[in-house]
């Protein structure tokens, strides 16, 4: 009975030993890994995990930008000097600017105004579920969709001899004697439209999808209509992602090269064709010039960066960001 009694006390013991070695309701064994994570002194930094992020910042954002402000104030002789930032007062750069800013803001508010329209449609405007998804799917890849694939594309579409310019000819409309050419500012910016509208129903779904029904149904109890809904509760709450994502559009045609450029060959005097001139060019080498050209494009995109930080945190307020 003693050693009997022993063994059973034996196995109770083994018994709450081995239950000791599980975890939870899914009675999962503890490993030797989860063991040693456990002990401070083999845990990892926290700022490990963040090291590539502020590698690749360092070398694409901080180290370019520092060469950029460097490089500007020195000459083509490599002599130390003012006269590429006092270039920057040129007509014709002058000119590069504005044109490259209405270009930008152009193509921003058009494509806010249409990519929320859409947006709103196949969110709350009642469409059929699935146009959403393909929508969506479309916006993804229209968005990333430029350079010289999309300028090919529009040349072979809307050029003198693309396929759309060919229909309309077969019913009498020559959109060319009626003064369109793709190669101008208009042709241009609905070019940049067809990637500025789908990035914004990307951006813009997101926030309409956080408008509570709550507030509808506050507006329609205190006698509102649709109307006064939009304007004195709909369109207030959105007006800073609204905002926030004109100057994201902005941002992503101010930058274009490659579209631009292969388009319109640098008929049109923008200020990312002149950098490359400048850089480049055989004729206008000048890489100082193109520095400070550059400068003053970062120096805009920091302006619409602190306002897009502020409208994005004021949407934050309203969980729209």
């Amino acid at each position: 009975m003693t050693s009997q009694k022993r063994r059973e006390n034996r196995s109770v013991s083994l018994i709450r030993e081995d239950s000791s070695e599980f975890l939870g309701e899914g009675r999962i064994r503890r490993s030797s890994f989860e063991r040693v994570s456990r002990n401070p002194a083999l845990k990892l930094p926290g700022w490990v995990g963040v090291t590539p992020f502020l590698l690749f910042a360092f070398l694409f954002l901080i180290l370019p930008s520092g060469v950029l402000l460097v490089g500007a104030f020195f000459g083509r002789d490599g002599a130390l000097t003012l006269q590429n930032l006092i270039d920057l007062g040129r007509p014709r750069i002058v000119s590069a600017y504005a044109i490259t800013v209405q270009l930008s803001a152009l193509t921003a508010f058009l494509g806010v105004v249409m990519g929320f329209l859409l947006a709103w449609s196949v969110t709350l405007g009642g469409l059929p579920q699935a146009l959403r998804g393909l929508l969506t799917t479309f916006s993804g890849v229209a968005s990333n969709f430029g350079g010289v694939p999309l300028a090919f594309a529009f040349i072979a579409t809307l050029g003198r001899v693309g396929l759309i310019t060919a229909l309309l000819k077969l019913v009498g409309i020559d959109i060319y004697d009626a003064g369109f050419s793709l190669y101008s500012f208009v042709g241009l910016a609905l070019t940049y439209l067809y990637f500025q509208l789908p990035l914004m129903v990307l951006i813009i779904t997101p926030s309409l999808e956080g408008m509570k029904k709550e507030w509808r149904e506050a507006s329609v109890s205190l006698g509102g209509g649709r109307w006064t809904y939009w304007s004195r509760v709909g369109l207030p709450v959105l007006l800073p992602p609204l905002l926030a994502a004109f100057l994201l559009l902005f941002g992503n045609a101010f930058g274009a090269y490659a579209t631009a450029y292969a388009l319109t060959g640098g008929v049109i005097n923008l200020v990312p064709i002149l950098i490359g001139a400048q850089i480049r060019g055989d004729v206008l080498h000048n890489p100082g010039l193109g520095y400070a050209l550059a400068l003053g494009m970062v120096a805009i995109m920091a302006v619409s960066i602190v306002v897009y930080t502020w409208a994005h945190r004021r949407a934050a307020k309203w969980g729209l960001s």
